[in-house]
């Protein structure tokens, strides 16, 4: 402790001799600057006289030390001129940067005093003009010159960082002097005057973990193996400070954050060796069984674990995938579970890291190990068909009953229990077959046809039989086998034309045939003529061998006006066991050809017709009849539709000829049953209307007075006057248009078409039939048949 006194005591004498020696050199240098004229005696600090040699102006350097905070302004330097006597006739003036306000100047003396504290930092030097002139006359006594006042430094400001705070990252375990960041500060003093700015770094905080340097301020890492996790941020406190760090001078702090990042430097280890996990048998394929998790205190990509099954019996019943969000290996099921095969399963599972750090290679193996045991549980199992589909053959119209195959199916639980089967009858809308519930016999119901429907694709349910719930299903093929009970036909109708000049043994038609059986009972097919026509004269029959036959003219010559249709009979085979055959009929038709075999007209009435007119001029001649007759039509029509009443009306006379007398009124009250307009008529009341048929031979004159109100009007009086008014007119017909049709007109040469008179005369008619015509016409048989049944009475 002594020696460390002795040493701070020696080091601050020693700064206090430089304090001393830099204050003695700007005194030297102050007085050094004054300016003086030759011939000029001054009076030194003893009182010596001063000799100097002749000179104009001679100006050095001003010096004036910043933030000087004395009571007296500070003397900066004294201009003085060789020409200056010292009578007072010299006035001494001084211009330029802060002359008057920072820098004053006595006019006599020449002293040069600045009135207020100056920083460096906000302007280190001043330019200024000195000029002495005549104090009367102010004429300039010598040309003015410059000089340079300098703000010489002291250490008034303390270093600062860049920035205040500070963030780095280094990775764990790095070597010791690893560089982590290097932070900077500046010191607004003078660099160029003493060791102000110079700066020295140091830590105060965030040892032993980490060091600075001292001239540099590059951060390093001071221990080896630092480990992130078991602490990750670090705070170190930097500070710089001037004057080289020695005593006295400034400084300044900042804060550094150093966060260790991660590494790949810890394996991956399970917190527990065994995992117990279970699950159903009843479990299908993909499905989850438990998790397991190996835990990595490192971090990202440095932590990822990927999981898999190294060893074990269940290595091909259960796999394993890694879910890379929660770092966990997911245990699923691959294959479906037996219970009653197998109750319980081994699996060694392996977690290791999936980025290795090969600088920590040597930590060891990346990776651990875990045993995994499932043990699996029982369930209530459906019954389980022995294959997965069946398929079953019966052949076609086989009797009712007929067996066509079993299905059967177990209860794989322990209790083995009974099983019921029944046929889904969706898939058997017909209701071909039936099964044994109780040992799955399937049999057929009705006949089945494959010509119909060659396979039946059914459905059998097999339940438990006291577990209702508990079902299965299996789909069964059932293939219908074909027995030849269809007999060939004709492929199409055919219908055949050979000419009249064909030749002997000319084919004209090629025939096939089809069977709807199997191609076991139908090809190859066998063609011939029916043994009573085998000698037919007119056509023959040669078989192709190739299910295809050819018929052929076998006379030269034949005749449509003799015989234009013949019908030849074909007798077609199959190969079926046994062979079944049909009888055909192929149409021929014997038609008229051209002399290159063409058909022109298979029609017999063509040689009549050749000898008179074509086909064409028939058709134009019966298209003209045709239109003949729709003229007549139409003029008839015509000429019906202008045929003119008997009555000539006026346009504005309607009224309603034709009266249902059948219609029974609805009393006072019925408005709606009669048009009371066509009771009132004022054209028919001002005259009588014309009669077309007729020459009236005068006409009747109303009676004056009779013209009711046409808006007034009592329907009885109204009624009344018409009458009385149609009586005494014997010149138009009644008004409520009955017609007399006892008229048959002046001059008329015809008798008398009325039949009401003709009950006394003789008739020659007999009205026997109207006895035959029914019921609706018994009462008009009576009328007209009495006349004879009167005779036979008497």
């Amino acid at each position: 402790p002594k020696m460390k006194e002795d040493h701070c005591l020696h080091a601050a004498l020693l700064c206090l001799g430089v304090l001393c020696y830099s204050h003695g050199l700007a005194t030297e240098k102050l007085n050094h600057s004054r300016p003086s004229l030759h011939g000029h005696h001054e009076k030194g600090k003893e009182g010596q006289v001063l000799h100097r040699s002749k000179r104009g102006w001679v100006w050095n350097q001003f010096f004036v030390i910043e933030e000087y905070t004395g009571p007296d302004p500070v003397l900066v330097g004294r201009l003085h001129s060789d020409i200056d006597s010292g009578d007072g006739n010299i006035k001494y003036i001084l211009s330029g940067e802060g002359a008057g306000i920072i820098f004053v100047i006595d006019d006599k003396s020449g002293n040069i005093h600045a009135t207020k504290t100056l920083d460096r930092e906000e302007r280190a030097q001043y330019t200024l003009t000195a000029q002495a002139v005549d104090r009367n006359t102010n004429r300039p006594l010598e040309p003015p010159s410059e000089f340079i006042v300098k703000v010489q430094d002291i250490n008034d400001n303390p270093p600062e960082f860049l920035h205040e705070n500070y963030h780095a990252n280094v990775p764990e375990r790095s070597n010791v002097g690893t560089s982590v960041i290097q932070v900077t500060a500046s010191d607004a003093d003078d660099p160029t005057y003493g060791n102000s700015a110079k700066l020295v770094y140091s830590i105060l905080e965030g040892q032993p973990y980490f060091s600075v340097e001292a001239q540099t301020g590059i951060i390093r890492t001071a221990l080896p193996n630092m480990d992130r996790e078991a602490k990750e941020e670090y705070h170190v406190v930097i500070q710089a400070k001037d004057m080289g760090g020695h005593m006295g001078g400034l400084s300044g702090t900042t804060k550094v954050t150093i966060t260790l990042t991660d590494v790949n430097d810890n394996p991956p280890k399970f917190p527990q060796s065994v995992y117990q996990m279970s699950v159903s048998e009843a479990a299908v394929p993909g499905e989850e069984v438990g998790r397991v998790k190996a835990k990595d205190p490192d971090i990202g990509e440095n932590g990822l674990v990927a999981y898999s099954i190294i060893d074990g019996d269940g290595m091909d019943m259960f796999e394993i995938t890694t879910d890379y969000e929660t770092q966990e290996g997911v245990v699923k099921l691959k294959k479906t579970l037996d219970y009653e095969t197998k109750k319980s399963y081994s699996l060694k599972v392996e977690a290791a890291n999936v980025h290795i750090d090969p600088k920590f290679i040597s930590n060891g193996p990346f990776k651990d190990t875990v045993t995994v045991k499932i043990a699996v549980e029982d369930a209530d199992e459906p019954p389980v068909f022995l294959k997965p589909s069946y398929i079953f053959e019966v052949q076609e119209n086989a009797a009712s009953g007929t067996v066509v195959g079993k299905v059967h199916a177990k209860d794989p639980d322990a209790a083995n229990s009974a099983i019921r089967y029944s046929i889904d009858r969706h898939t058997d809308l017909e209701r071909y077959f039936v099964i044994n519930a109780e040992d799955g016999n399937i049999k057929t119901i009705k006949a089945l046809d494959r010509e119909e429907m060659a396979w039946h694709n059914i459905s059998v349910f097999a339940v438990e039989v006291h577990k209702q719930h508990q079902e299965a299903k299996v789909p069964v093929a059932i293939k219908v086998v074909d027995v030849n009970d269809n007999a060939p036909k004709f492929a199409a109708a055919y219908e055949a034309f050979v000419c009249e000049n064909a030749r002997s043994n000319q084919q004209f038609i090629t025939i096939s045939a089809d069977d709807k059986d199997d191609s076991a009972n139908g090809p190859r097919f066998i063609f011939s003529l029916p043994p009573e026509i085998l000698h037919n004269p007119n056509f023959t029959l040669r078989d192709n061998r190739d299910n295809t036959a050819s018929v052929l003219v076998r006379r030269e010559g034949f005749s449509r006006q003799k015989q234009d249709l013949y019908l030849l009979p074909i007798v077609i085979s199959d190969g079926g066991v046994p062979p079944l055959s049909s009888t055909n009929t192929l149409t021929i038709r014997v038609c008229g050809c051209d002399s290159g075999g063409s058909l022109l007209s298979c029609n017999a009435e063509a040689y009549v017709l050749n000898a008179g007119l074509s086909t064409g001029a028939l058709i134009a001649i019966l298209a003209c009849i045709v239109i003949l007759l729709v003229i007549v039509v139409l003029f008839v029509t015509l000429k019906r539709q202008k045929k003119e009443p008997l009555i000539v009306f006026e346009e504005e006379d309607v009224r309603e000829n034709i009266i249902t007398y059948d219609d029974e009124g609805g009393g006072e009250e019925d408005t709606e049953a009669f048009d009371i307009a066509t009771l009132q008529n004022p054209d028919g009341i001002n005259g009588f209307i014309p009669r077309k048929d007729i020459k009236p031979e005068y006409q009747y004159l109303p009676r004056p007075g009779l013209r009711p109100a046409p808006n007034s009007v009592d329907v009885d009086d109204f009624i009344n006057t018409r009458i009385q008014e149609a009586d005494n007119d014997p010149t138009a017909p009644p008004y409520d248009s009955i017609q007399i049709y006892g008229y048959e007109g002046r001059g008329s040469v015809a008798g008398s078409l009325s039949s009401l008179e003709s009950a006394t005369t003789d008739s020659d008619l007999d009205y026997d039939y109207l006895q035959n015509w029914g019921p609706r016409f018994k009462k008009l048989a009576d009328l007209y048949g009495s006349k004879d049944t009167f005779d036979d009475d008497s």
